[in-house]
């Protein structure tokens, strides 16, 4: 039997798995496209809001 000779190293991987961290999607957005499109959504609601008052 192996004899522990304090040196301890660790374990192939550990069960750690490594994906790919680049995702491709067909979609790329940005935090910033996202707000860009809320101010867009709010301010066409805000311009279709006084439109049909009028």
């Amino acid at each position: 039997m192996a004899q522990n000779s304090g040196i301890s190293t660790p374990s192939g991987m550990g069960g750690i798995i490594r994906l790919n961290e680049k995702k491709s999607s067909y979609f790329n957005l940005s935090p910033t496209h996202v707000i860009l499109f809320i101010v867009l959504l709010v301010a066409t609601r805000i311009v279709l809001e006084f439109s049909v008052k009028l």
